[in-house]
């Protein structure tokens, strides 16, 4: 009996399963890598959200203030009044805010910044002269006025 090709047909199957073996160890070493830096993502996640929540019980709580109506002129009108130096009047804010200086304008602009003071947002210094709130100062972090001699 010639065994000569049972002896090629096993070298066949040699060669193959090396050749598959060789394959998924560069799989699973390519696969390790993955899982490396899956894991180190994880990490840096995990001090993330250590470092977040430090930080966030540091920042101090703001008072909730009632949702605003649901119109995009009043965020805006919100901005325009806290940068300005003083009081502003509905037209001032309606010029701001890009819309015309028309009557209907200016009359729906003081609608909206009356509304703003009834919802406690802003105030009403003067009749048609608004500003935002006042926020209470902390007696700790303020100093006292200089005596006068």
């Amino acid at each position: 009996m010639n065994i000569e090709p049972l002896l090629d047909a096993l070298g066949l199957q040699e060669d193959a399963a090396h050749a598959l073996a060789d394959e998924l160890r560069t799989r699973i070493t390519h696969l390790q890598s993955r899982l490396r830096d899956a894991e180190t993502h994880l990490e840096h996640l995990a001090i993330t959200r250590r470092t977040v929540t430090a930080l966030a019980d540091r920042i101090p709580t703001q008072s909730a203030s009632p949702d605003l109506p649901d119109h995009p002129d009043y965020p805006r009108i919100l901005n325009v009044c806290n940068d300005a130096d003083g009081p502003l009047r509905a037209r001032d804010v309606c010029e701001a805010l890009d819309h015309q200086p028309l009557p209907k304008n200016i009359e729906g602009t003081r609608a909206k910044l009356k509304r703003l003071v009834k919802l406690d947002l802003l105030t009403e210094v003067d009749t048609g002269s608004f500003t935002t709130k006042q926020q209470p100062t902390d007696p700790a972090t303020t100093s006292p006025a200089p005596a006068s001699p």
